[in-house]
């Protein structure tokens, strides 16, 4: 329904921005296809009414005219609707620039250059490099995942989809059924936060886990989509920056260096061990397995339990 809106108040603005006089309602109506779909007067009334306002809220300038007979007409002149002149000064040129070229070996490459040559157009001079004053700087946006395109084509539709995620702690990958929210890349590391269908509640999956092919389905979304600062917390916290407890963990003496650069307190408990209290968030069971027999934890007994079935997954392959 949002893209069939959108397309008709696409074609309406294209109908009243070409035309050299006033449209009446009735050479509007058989000029758009959804329009002429309308199953009486009444409801096209009440269309393009709202149309209508929808456009004027976006900023298009709609002129009324009434002619000598007394018929209405719409029109939006193109002296009226031209914005104003792109002036672009050096910074501004160049973040712009670097922002264009953060996606230079992705999909929306394209995209990228064409923005490019039109903040050329509005002023940007051809002999300047907007790279120039930040030549050290090589911005880039890492799209390894096959997953990455059908999700975000899935999220831009609001579309469910299905594919296979191996978790972590599992040596099989298991269905998912999602509806996807948002890509998120935190870190280095691509994320999808959505509704997880099986599971009644919101998840976030990391893209390198996503093994095989994801497929779109049809249907609508069965759970209300947050806004975009909901799901980049949602992500942080699944990725474990966020934290609100600590946990007890024994440390061998001279190694989990990065451990210890998070740990809130350190102390010293002889024959070769320390004692540290780091920050608890999720992610931290899949950390502190890295450091292999280097680590214990002592509490919380949930952290424990779930740095144990890590390690029993990992030794049975």
């Amino acid at each position: 329904m949002a893209i069939a809106k959108a397309e008709r108040l696409m074609n309406l603005a294209l109908c009243l921005l070409g035309t050299r006089r006033p449209l009446s309602k009735r050479e509007l109506r058989e000029s758009i296809e959804a329009y002429l779909e309308a199953g009486s007067d009444d409801s096209f009334n009440r269309m393009f009414e709202r149309d209508k306002d929808d456009l004027r809220e976006l900023g298009l300038v709609i002129e009324t005219v009434e002619n000598l007979d007394g018929e209405v007409g719409y029109l939006a002149r193109r002296d009226s609707n031209r914005l104003p002149p792109i002036t672009l000064d050096a910074e501004e040129a160049a973040a712009l620039g670097l922002a264009a070229k953060v996606w230079q070996q992705a999909r929306l490459a394209g995209a990228a250059s064409g923005a490019l040559q039109k903040l050329r157009a509005a002023g940007l001079p051809e002999g300047v490099d907007p790279y120039e004053p930040h030549g050290a700087l090589e911005p880039r946006i890492p799209v390894h995942e096959a997953a990455f395109e059908p999700l975000m084509l899935a999220c831009r539709d609001r579309r469910p989809v299905t594919f296979d995620y191996r978790k972590a702690t599992a040596a099989r990958p298991g269905p998912r059924h999602v509806e996807p929210w948002a890509l998120e890349c935190w870190r280095g590391h691509w994320y999808l936060a959505g509704w997880d269908r099986d599971r009644g509640a919101e998840r976030v999956f990391r893209l390198s886990r996503i093994t095989g092919k994801v497929r779109t389905r049809s249907g609508t979304y069965t759970a209300e989509v947050p806004d975009v600062v909901t799901v980049r917390e949602t992500v942080a916290g699944w990725a474990g920056d966020i934290t609100d407890r600590t946990a007890l963990i024994r440390l061998r003496t001279g190694s989990g260096y990065p451990l210890r650069a998070k740990a809130a307190s350190v102390r010293e408990l002889g024959d070769g061990w320390d004692e540290l209290e780091v920050p608890y968030g999720h992610g931290l069971d899949a950390w502190l397995v890295e450091f292999g027999p280097d680590v214990v934890v002592l509490e919380p007994a949930e952290l424990r339990a779930d740095v144990v079935d890590r390690l029993r997954a990992v030794a049975k392959g």
